[in-house]
């Protein structure tokens, strides 16, 4: 087996499942490693990424440009606080709550993202093919001691 196959094989039993592939997105911006970023995503030029207040970038150079351009002010240190999960067979809907921290002039500022993170099993395992994040307001945090999140198979 060649090493860029073997590197495919690794990966997709890393991202056996598409929570497994939204642990190493999110692994990725907080290590800024934009070569574990791309291993997430599909290698596809239909993927699609938003940023909050961005523009919409499709295809892998997009994608790629666009998290470059974030991982260059360094880590970003996100986590998710909440998930909601529609999956089926082949596809996966993650609607996520990110919780962002940053260090600013008036020291550490904390901002709540909303995401949708869509995933696809392909032959490399799961992978993402669009991540669409807007800024949260305190209202949309979910009480998540209201009821755990759900999964529908």
């Amino acid at each position: 087996m060649n090493d860029s196959r073997a590197r495919k094989v690794s990966q997709a039993a890393l991202m056996a499942t598409a929570d497994d592939t939204e642990a190493s997105f999110y692994e990725a911006m907080q290590q800024a490693d934009i070569a574990k970023m791309m291993a997430t995503w599909a290698d596809d030029e239909e993927i699609a990424c938003v940023h909050p207040g961005g523009p919409r970038t499709v295809g892998t150079v997009g994608v790629r440009a666009a998290f470059e351009a974030v991982f260059a002010s360094g880590p970003v240190h996100v986590s998710v606080v909440h998930v909601r999960r529609l999956e089926t067979a082949v596809c996966a809907v993650h609607h996520v709550t990110e919780k962002v921290q940053a260090m600013t002039a008036d020291g550490m500022q904390t901002a709540f993202v909303m995401a949708t993170n869509v995933y696809l099993r392909t032959a490399d395992g799961w992978r993402m093919v669009a991540h669409h994040a807007s800024p949260g307001l305190a209202h949309d945090l979910p009480d998540i001691t209201e009821q755990p999140p759900s999964t529908l198979h």
